[in-house]
Formats: C-alpha cells, structure tokens, sequence
C-alpha cells in the first residue's frame, strides 16, 4: 500500500468518531419525541384505513413517514436558529451549541425531505407522497418561517401541518383521502392550541425575549385560558366524531368521553387559576399529550389492533378485518409508554 493510499484510510479512521459524535445530534435536529407523535398518529390512520397494504410497503411507509417529520423538525431548526439561541427552553439545541452548523441543518432536512417523500411516493402511491411534501412545506414555509414570527394565531393556523400524518397514513393505504382521517385531522388540529398555549403560559417571558407574539405574549394569561377552556370544549365534541359517524365503537366513545371531561376539569381550573399558579398549566400540557395518544390507541384498539395481515386484499371491505399494529414493533406503546415530549422540541 503507497504512502498516499495509507493517509486517507487514516484520515478516513480518523473522522469516523466525529461522525458517530455528531449523529446524535442530527438526530436531536429531527425533534424525535415530537416525530413519535406524528408517526404514532399516521400509523394509526394507515391501520383503520378499509385498505391494507403487504408489511413491506408498510413499513416502508411509516419510516418515510417519520424522516419527513424529521425533516420538517430540522429545517425548523435551521430556520429557527437565531430564537432558539435567545431563548432558555431551546438554547440547548444542537445549533445554538455549535454542535451542527446551520448549513449542516438546512442540506440534511432537504436531504431528508426529498428521501422521505421520493421513498414514500415509491412504496405506496403519489397522492400520499403529495400530502408528506405539503405538509413539511407547511411547517416549514407557513407557520416556521411566516405565521411564527407574525400573528398570535401562528399556532392555530400552522397546527394544520401537525394535524395531516393521520391522513397521510390513510392516502398511503387507499391513494385517496376520506371522511374518517378528515374527522381525524380536525382532532389533531382542536388539540393543537390548548396542547401549545398551555406551554406557552409558563414561557410568555421567553417567546416575549425572542419576539415571538405567542398569544400569552400578546393578550396575557387572562385571555390565553378562556381560549384555551373554549378550544378544549370544542375538542371534546369533536373528539365524538369518530364514534358518532360510526367508523370507531363504543370502547372508544366511552374512553374518548373520560378524557374529553378531564380535559375540560383541567382548562376549566386552569381558566380559574391565578396568575401565579404555574403548575395548573403544567398540568394541562402534560395530560393533553397523554390525551392524543390514548384518543388514537382507543381507536387502533377498537379496530382490532394486532398485525400486518401477510396476504394483501388491496380493496378489503370493514367487515373484512382490519390491517393491525405488531408489524411495528415498538412504534404503539401502551399509556404506560407513552413519549415524553420534551418542551424544548415542541
């Protein structure tokens, strides 16, 4: 071996501990507690839907799936640098630390995007790949970039991008969108609001010193807790939908209806509480996570949730049984396993 030939295969020795350094920080770029959430979400649309798909496709489609949610958490990121840095809540990020430059960021959600959406168009069909590709461009473009820093009403309007993976999931298996993962989306969309003011209480003075007008930070804690009670009443009725048009059963209207009023107790004593009671806040935030996952595992439940059947019936009508959870191991976990979303990734 020539001398040239033994100095790259040390330099390339050599900066493999640096690249297995930096990965976990690519992967705190992708925000992945947040991206549990949009895959737990798409999956279960991807189960109810009427259609199943082979495993393969499948899971080929969930990873896809969750790297355009990545993708959309980095690119959220690179944009995002200069708050980040100034606010407390996300000044440990892997950019504001120097851990990954921005333009690391920006060329690894683009990379990103375009395997996620190229990858998921191959397995299942276009129309799904169209909705992953609006989705990241929304996050990105229209709440990231423009609703973010403009309007108090960034998260209502900009929550439409965390609202679709459910709908992705169900264009993956059927190439088209329908009523069930629309009701879906408009669960998603109502919890969004409650889920992020909440968070947004106990951080007025951090959105306030990265010039974020947050609606804390616009309209005060007074006015952010009635929106919050009103948004929460909505959510518990639209929460319903699912059961009242009949695509989900009576195990999940009566979990749905439990939850539904302990949501509304906690907004209902969060609207009551002082300006000093933090931990009501708190309270809410932490429970509306819980809120979604067991909405979505009530309803993969309710549909028989086991595994991929192995013998595809590409037009399965509902009587026919239904496509299940096991094929991915780990991505359904009981309330006991639920995601804890870390606030400095929301």
């Amino acid at each position: 071996m020539n001398t040239t030939a033994i100095s790259l295969s040390r330099l390339s020795l050599a900066s493999r501990p640096s690249l297995v350094k930096r990965l976990p920080h690519f992967v705190t770029l992708m925000k992945p507690r947040v991206m549990a959430l949009a895959l737990f979400t798409a999956f279960v649309g991807l189960m109810i839907a009427p259609t199943r798909l082979d495993p393969l496709p499948g899971f080929i489609a969930i990873l896809a799936i969750a790297a355009g949610a990545g993708a959309a958490g980095a690119l959220n990121m690179w944009y995002d640098a200069d708050i980040d840095a100034v606010m407390a809540r996300t000044a440990m990020r892997p950019i504001p630390r120097g851990k990954v430059s921005k333009p690391a960021a920006l060329i690894f959600g683009l990379v990103l995007a375009v395997i996620a959406v190229t990858t998921l168009a191959l397995a299942t069909n276009l129309a799904a790949a169209a909705l992953l590709a609006c989705t990241i461009l929304f996050y990105v473009v229209v709440y990231t970039a423009w609703l973010k820093r403009a309007t108090s009403q960034n998260i209502v309007i900009g929550g439409a991008a965390g609202a679709l993976p459910p709908v992705i999931g169900w264009a993956a298996a059927t190439g088209q969108i329908g009523l069930e993962p629309l009701a879906l989306f408009l669960i998603i969309f109502l919890w969004t609001p409650p889920h992020f003011w909440a968070l947004a209480l106990n951080r007025a003075d951090d959105y306030a010193r990265a010039g974020v007008p947050m609606l804390p930070v616009v309209a005060g804690r007074a006015a952010t807790t009635r929106q919050i009670l009103v948004y929460s009443g909505i959510l518990a009725l639209a929460s319903e939908l699912p059961w009242g048009l009949g695509f989900a059963g009576a195990i999940y209207g009566a979990i749905t209806t439990i939850c539904g009023a302990f949501f509304l107790l906690l907004a209902f004593q969060l609207n009551k509480s002082i300006g000093a009671d933090r931990p009501a806040a708190h309270r809410l935030f932490l429970f509306s996570i819980s809120y979604l996952f067991v909405l979505f595992a009530a309803l993969l439940f309710d549909h028989g949730g086991g595994a991929f059947s192995p013998i595809a019936a590409p037009h399965a009508g509902r009587s026919g049984g239904w496509v299940h959870a096991e094929a991915l191991p780990g991505t359904v976990r009981g309330a006991s396993g639920l995601p804890n979303l870390s606030t400095r990734e929301v």
